[in-house]
């Protein structure tokens, strides 16, 4: 391609640039041991007789409320807690606390104590169907107060709600990564319109679950397409790959999800006739909320903020990303990424792996490889592997003992 093989070589005085923030800056920072987020927690605490310097996140104390009253409280941070009463909040302020109020009348919790689960996004489907279900509700209300540019009072509480997932998502990748080491964490990207049940989908699907029985956990962008079938081949990994194409027959009743109800009402189906297993990690957004959820992910961190959605899903997948078939956003992902190795923002990065080579055959490999053999780490042109089967990507991404020669 003649734009790629045009690209300039980077400028001798790239050692210039000024580096990206350093590591302890941007990995996730975990801070359970001062953080309340339950009530067991909470209990336990109270019998030391101490929270001071701790941090109370989104409990509901106006329920068998807690007596506070002589518990050390100076420097505590009580955030998005609701209590019995204003002098319930105010005495803890006489006395040293910092309390940040939940907010009042929104569909969604103020500071959320941990990831949001399938059936918190469907609840209400069954009785109201899509119009009515928890996700869909909360993306109505995020359309009424502005969008992306909220009122100021619902930009602050979506801040505080984002927040929280971003604490919840940290705690549930810090254990993960502690144990499994940051390779383990594997992204896929893709269009989000693809119909369920065809080629890409299926591909998309057994991808997602070759990876999670290698051990790898999967993390998508928690839409339809592309990213609903790889959460899917994760959530029934425990299945054999008779019963996943079983489970994609059924889902392909419904393929398109512009058809609300209808795909809504198969995914749940799917999840009662295929009673599956950990589904990986999603990481959505209300931004794109007309958009039906993606119910097969085990963990799901769904935000308001986009940025810091999309930031957070390509700083994670350090182990490498698979891109299939996709148009603008997917190629945006691609180069977002690309960023990240280039500078080396987030440490070392995993394959670039361009799933389905005749789609693929567009020059987006070309160019990425051109501009990733410039980087002031060195030439890392040999990331990009562009490949049309499931196995041979799998076997990159767990053990390395697959590569395409520099396949283009």
């Amino acid at each position: 391609m003649a734009a790629a093989a045009g690209l300039s070589p980077c400028p001798a005085r790239i050692e210039d640039v000024p580096t990206p923030p350093p590591l302890e800056v941007i990995e996730p920072h975990d801070d359970s041991p001062d953080e309340i987020e339950s009530r067991a927690e909470l209990d336990l605490h109270l019998a030391a007789g101490t929270l001071a310097g701790l941090a109370v996140q989104g409990l509901r104390l106006d329920t068998d409320p807690p007596d506070l009253s002589g518990v050390e409280v100076a420097g505590a941070l009580f955030v998005g807690c609701r209590f019995t009463s204003r002098e319930v909040e105010a005495d803890l302020v006489r006395r040293g606390a910092h309390v940040v109020p939940a907010f009042v009348d929104l569909p969604y919790p103020t500071m959320p104590g941990a990831l949001y689960a399938a059936d918190d996004l469907a609840a209400g489907f069954t009785e109201h169907g899509f119009a009515g279900m928890y996700d869909t509700v909360v993306y109505e209300h995020f359309k009424a107060h502005g969008g992306a540019v909220p009122d100021i009072r619902e930009a602050l509480a979506q801040r505080l709600h984002d927040s929280g997932i971003d604490n919840a998502l940290a705690d549930a990748t810090t254990g993960w990564l502690a144990r499994h080491g940051p390779a383990s964490i594997v992204g896929v990207m893709g269009g989000h319109a693809e119909l369920r049940g065809s080629v890409a989908y299926r591909l998309a699907a057994t991808l997602g679950w070759q990876l999670t029985r290698a051990g790898r956990l999967v993390v998508t962008g928690g839409g339809p397409g592309v990213m609903e079938a790889a959460n899917l081949g994760a959530y029934l990994a425990t299945a054999t790959l008779a019963g996943l194409t079983d489970a994609i027959d059924l889902l392909a009743t419904a393929p398109d999800f512009r058809d609300h109800d209808a795909y809504t009402a198969a995914a749940l189906e799917v999840r009662t006739t295929f009673p599956g297993g950990d589904g990986g990690l999603s990481i959505p957004t209300w931004l794109y909320g007309h958009e039906p959820a993606n119910l097969f992910a085990g963990r799901i961190a769904k935000y308001f903020s986009n940025a810091i959605r999309e930031d957070t899903i390509l700083r994670l997948a350090r182990g490498g990303i698979v891109f299939a078939a996709g148009r603008a956003g997917t190629v945006q992902e691609v180069f977002q990424a690309a960023t990240k190795t280039f500078y080396v923002t987030d440490g070392g990065s995993g394959p670039y792996v361009f799933l389905d080579a005749a789609y693929w055959s567009n020059g987006v490999p070309d160019l990425l490889r051109s501009l990733l053999s410039t980087t002031p780490a060195g030439d890392q042109s040999g990331l990009v592997h562009v490949l049309s089967d499931v196995d041979q990507a799998v076997a990159l991404l767990t053990d390395g003992s697959f590569t395409d020669g520099g396949t283009r």
